[in-house]
């Protein structure tokens, strides 16, 4: 059900004009000045105002401005009287869909109202969508409550409602994308495309062809003309990833693309004009490169106005927990084994590993030992290799024969008969030892 609000001090007309608009299957709301106006729409969902411009406490022109500022997706329809046309021409300078002059408005209301419902209706979507996109890829899904991170994400917070440059730096895994899409979401260009692009995916000259896209016939292949990915993110973001890997001479080609927004397809000569905001990440020393010339220096500067280094796993540990639970949560509905927990001991030993490969090594251990899962997640899941770092500083016999079987029942995927031909033992011996070490 469509939602409109009248607001007009004349309850005679304002009477009228409720049902003229009822009966066209419109459900009405009805305000006698700004200040009851102002409360309905605070309670209620609207899609259309309609105001009189004079009213006993305000000024329907003011209204028009202050509406569209705290609510920019409802439409206002202006009600002027007869010399007073200006107040409609400057509600519409405020935001107004469009005024009517009272005494032909009845006429008139409905095939504008339709107009102005549609244009509403539409735009409470769109905004709906744009929060939907701000909760799954915004600030908040950035998970971590480590001082290390919240300053990475303060970080992001500030730059993310400005047009500038952003390089990302941190070893692999790190989460230089969701920071990227993080910043996209949440600045002005949101409702335009986030685009990205691993620089390292691609050879030299396949790259530029993605990156600027190609003429048709520009070479062997090219049957048809290609927009590239910097076309793709007119207006809204570009992610280069592994921004180091790209080779110098199509270094110098993006240069001008950030110096003057233009830039060639492959195979045509004339220029072409775009808005993009870049965000750059690598996890190589490009201060280090340029000096050896292996990056540009001027390209370097430009992209690291504002640079964010994001910390390694080891380095934000209290993050751990948090982190597991929410692949734990994640990685049982997928596989339908909604009641899983880990075990104290599951989450002591994620904490004491090193995790070269960071959070995307964290996600797949966590995957994996879901998957090995019956009704609760231990350290006995967990990689052989991984385990042994539980116990890396005890090298008394006893500490390095748990490690070995831990590492054996682990390879036979648990099949205690396989792991004492193995260890070449006796299947009894075994069982003592995994009662004596708790395994």
């Amino acid at each position: 059900m469509i939602n409109i609000l009248i607001i007009d001090d004349e309850e005679n007309l304002r009477k009228l004009l409720s049902r003229v608009v009822e009966l066209e299957g419109y459900h009405v709301l009805q305000a006698g000045s700004v200040r009851d106006g102002w409360r309905i729409l605070n309670k209620e969902s609207i899609q259309v105002v309609i105001s009189d411009v004079r009213l006993p406490d305000g000024n329907g022109v003011a209204l028009t401005q202050k509406i569209k500022k705290e609510f920019p997706s409802v439409e206002v329809i202006v009600l002027t009287a007869y010399g007073t046309i200006e107040d409609g021409v400057k509600a519409m300078k405020n935001g107004a869909f469009d005024y009517l002059t009272k005494g032909d408005h009845q006429e008139k209301i409905i095939p504008l109202l339709s107009k102005a419902s549609e244009k509403a209706v539409l735009q409470q979507k769109v905004s709906m969508l744009e929060s939907r996109l701000q909760e799954k890829f915004g600030f908040d899904n950035i998970l971590g409550k480590s001082p290390i991170i919240l300053q990475c994400i303060d970080l992001a917070r500030k730059v993310s409602g400005t047009a500038t440059n952003v390089l990302l730096l941190g070893e692999t895994g790190t989460g230089k994308e969701v920071f990227a899409q993080a910043i996209h979401y949440e600045s002005p260009r949101k409702t335009k495309s986030f685009v990205a692009l691993n620089c390292s995916a691609f050879p030299r000259d396949l790259l530029e062809s993605e990156l600027f896209g190609h003429a048709e016939g520009a070479f062997t292949g090219a049957t048809k003309s290609k927009r590239g990915y910097i076309e793709e993110a007119h207006e809204g973001t570009l992610f280069l990833d592994e921004i180091g890997e790209m080779n110098i001479d199509l270094q110098a080609k993006l240069l001008r693309v950030l110096e003057t927004g233009e830039f060639y397809r492959v195979g045509e000569s004339k220029s072409r004009k775009v808005n993009v905001r870049f965000i750059a990440a690598t996890n190589r020393n490009l201060e280090k490169d340029s000096d050896a010339g292996a990056f540009r220096k001027d390209l370097f500067y430009r992209l690291s106005v504002f640079t964010i280094m994001l910390p390694p796993l080891r380095e934000r540990a209290e993050d751990i927990g948090m982190l597991a639970d929410y692949f734990i949560r994640q990685y049982s509905l997928k596989s339908n084994k909604r009641d899983l927990t880990a075990t104290p001991e599951f989450i002591k030993t994620l904490k004491q590993h090193l995790w070269k490969g960071n959070i995307r090594e964290l996600k797949n251990v966590i995957e994996r030992s879901v998957i090995l899962a019956e009704e609760e997640l231990s350290p006995a899941l967990l990689p052989a290799d991984f385990l042994v770092d539980t116990d890396a500083n005890a090298l008394d016999l006893a500490s390095m024969e748990k490690q070995h079987i831990r590492k054996v029942l682990n390879h036979t995927g648990g099949n205690k008969t396989q792991a004492a031909k193995l260890l070449e033992i006796g299947l009894t011996t075994l069982y003592q030892k995994i009662k004596d070490y708790n395994l």
